[in-house]
């Protein structure tokens, strides 16, 4: 556990630092903790340590701790890539989904989501960096696809979010989160049937934290910085 009190606190400061030099406020960013590959016990010493937020991106693996953990009232994010078979377990376990990239997906999300829980909240995922390997739609995809989930009535659109080419140099690292914050931008500007104004941006990780700061991040996710290395190998999803 002291340990992990280091890295929380390092953590802490890092990101009032950028906070202060860019003006805001710590309180408007989310702090997700990306528990993949993490035991229960990991995710509870941090919850005992204040955090309500954590990010998974294997199903098979992240309903185990769901239920594990099911005594406390965590709020759940899914961040993996979307495969439509797995729509129905997502739609059942998480509050957040990070990781919409197409209409049969959302609308899949939306038809699955059970009627006793609340609207479920989705992030549209763009591929700022056009990487062939990373998932995500391109700008010109994002106007119809946003406009269909706004009228998806058990989900919530709540913004947008990206994974850039990684880069150690701090201009690079803003361009893809100041572009992506442009394009939140330019949705809530457009006049759509049913929309409703966007106000998260889910980017920023352990690496690239101040650079998405700087440029109006409100969810960081973060795993290395508050964990440490992955503590558990990647098992093969069954779900």
């Amino acid at each position: 556990m002291a340990k992990f009190d280091q890295r929380l606190h390092t953590l802490q400061q890092r990101i009032h630092r950028a906070c202060l030099n860019s003006h805001r406020n710590p309180t408007s960013i989310m702090l997700l903790a990306v528990s993949k590959r993490h035991p229960a016990k990991a995710i509870e010493t941090a919850y005992s340590k204040g955090l309500r937020h954590f990010g998974e991106n294997y199903l098979q693996e992240a309903v185990d701790k769901i239920q594990q953990l099911s005594h406390l009232p965590i709020h759940w994010h899914f961040i993996g890539a979307i495969q439509s078979n797995k729509t129905r377990v997502i739609s059942q376990y998480f509050d957040w989904v990070h990781t919409v990239a197409n209409s049969k997906v959302a609308q899949r999300l939306n038809d699955q989501r059970p009627d006793h829980l609340p609207p479920l909240n989705v992030c549209i995922q763009i591929n700022t960096s056009k990487e062939k390997t990373k998932s995500g739609i391109d700008f010109e995809q994002l106007a119809p696809l946003a406009q269909t989930i706004f009228q998806l009535p058990r989900l919530q659109l709540r913004g947008l979010m990206t994974i850039p080419a990684p880069s150690d140099n701090l201009q690079q690292q803003r361009q893809p989160f100041q572009q992506l914050y442009q394009y939140q931008q330019y949705c809530n500007q457009q006049n759509y049937p049913h929309s409703y104004p966007l106000d998260s941006l889910s980017m920023g990780m352990s690496n690239d934290l101040e650079a998405a700061i700087y440029e109006h991040t409100t969810i960081l996710r973060i795993g290395t910085a508050l964990f440490g290395k992955r503590a558990i190998k990647q098992d093969k999803e069954d779900i």
